[in-house]
């Protein structure tokens, strides 16, 4: 949601126009929209097209870089008229507070942990091992619950993966069991 920008209190020089200001970081991100959507615009013009298909690949990235820079130019109108967004309350975030970089190199450690091991754990047992430690992390401390719910739903995204789309993941140590 965007309000407008409040007019400036001072009087303006005389011979000068009292407009708006304009957000430079919205234009900057409004270009960027543009510009992202343009070049999935034209990327999706290079798609290899099957006769078989009558919709073919490009559908969706013609529909996504269309969106996208549609978007991006409603920013720029929204921009020159003067909106800004609101700021947010942080209702439950105590922005006094430091952050809590004990918590963040936890999970950077389980997310390394779980990059160097997934080739030979495989994903059931590192994306359940990632659950766990992410949890932990986090304040979790229900070990069993959470180990449960990972392998649960990592041998569940494996199938689906797997079975489902067609996708291989790797079954590590659980090769022939999964």
């Amino acid at each position: 949601m965007s309000t407008p920008l409040d007019t400036p209190t001072t009087p303006a020089a005389p011979g000068t126009t009292d407009g708006p200001d304009r957000d430079l970081a919205q234009l900057g991100l409004a270009a960027l929209l543009v510009v992202v959507g343009g070049y999935t615009l034209y990327d999706a013009t290079t798609l290899r097209v099957g006769f078989g298909d009558p919709v073919g690949p490009r559908l969706f990235p013609y529909v996504i870089g269309a969106v996208t820079v549609v978007l991006g130019l409603l920013l720029v109108l929204a921009t020159l008229r003067g909106d800004v967004p609101e700021g947010e309350g942080g209702e439950d975030v105590d922005l006094r507070q430091p952050a809590d970089w004990v918590t963040v190199l936890k999970l950077v450690g389980v997310l390394l942990f779980t990059v160097l091991t997934i080739s030979f754990l495989g994903w059931a047992v590192s994306g359940a091992l990632l659950f766990v430690g992410s949890a932990w992390s986090l304040g979790s401390r229900t070990l069993v619950r959470d180990v449960i719910v990972g392998l649960v739903l990592s041998v569940a995204s494996w199938y689906f993966f797997h079975e489902g789309l067609g996708v291989i993941l790797p079954a590590g140590i659980l090769d022939g069991v999964l």
